[in-house]
């Protein structure tokens, strides 16, 4: 069995990674490389008020903040799970597509608006 987490982020990388496999997933989320395997993320939600819309999810604007954090995105790309951490032009690796955060649904909720 696999351990979550293996490459130990810390708490901000790890829900920007969780938060970045959601936007992944949707149809319109992002546009997949065929040649790497790679996802470059189309939409990068930014707060309004006290939360995000992550997908179909309303995530805590604190939860979210490693978005707009240059230092995430480059602690990702040193690990493989990114690429380009240049924070507009983002591609989740397939490493980072399949990473097991260990967070799981922990702080995502259904949007009821």
């Amino acid at each position: 069995m696999q351990k979550s987490n293996p490459l130990k982020l810390n708490k901000l990388q790890a829900r920007t990674l969780a938060l970045a496999q959601v936007i992944a997933r949707q149809a319109d989320g992002g546009i997949a490389d065929p040649a790497t395997g790679d996802i470059r993320l189309t939409q990068i939600p930014h707060a309004h008020g006290d939360h995000v819309h992550v997908g179909p999810f309303v995530v805590s604007a604190r939860d979210a903040s490693g978005f707009s954090n240059p230092a995430v995105w480059v602690a990702l790309a040193r690990k493989g799970l990114v690429r380009s951490p240049d924070m507009h032009a983002i591609s989740l690796t397939p490493d980072g597509q399949a990473y097991d955060t260990g967070l799981g649904r922990q702080f995502l909720e259904e949007a009821d608006h």
